[in-house]
């Protein structure tokens, strides 16, 4: 059963994660109003740690997020998110407007 509310896009955005001591690079996979899930990462923070997540959309000014790790997924992280800034959720918006959503 999907247990999803919030339809999910794909994306290929390079992300900065941080989560206490540990920092890494990785990529934005996909993004939802709920969540997001990080791929390609060098760090896999346990599930319930809050992550700082720096979205590299528009390199000169990134996203700033915080997020709980979720679940760990093959390769990387989901992130679940509380309340997302109206800029990440026009992204979001964006993005259901030209892309199919994720099965």
């Amino acid at each position: 059963m999907d247990r999803r509310t919030h339809p999910r896009y794909r994306t290929r955005f390079d992300a900065f994660c941080s989560s206490g001591r540990e920092e890494g690079e990785g990529t934005l996979h996909d993004l939802s109003y709920a969540g997001a899930r990080i791929l390609d990462s060098p760090i896999c923070p346990p599930e319930g740690t809050k992550v700082r997540l720096y979205l590299f959309v528009d390199p000169s000014r990134p996203f700033e997020l915080t997020g709980t790790v979720a679940r760990h997924v093959e390769a990387g992280f989901a992130l679940s998110f509380g309340d997302l800034p109206s800029e990440l959720r026009s992204l979001v918006d964006d993005f259901a407007a030209v892309v199919e959503p994720l099965d």
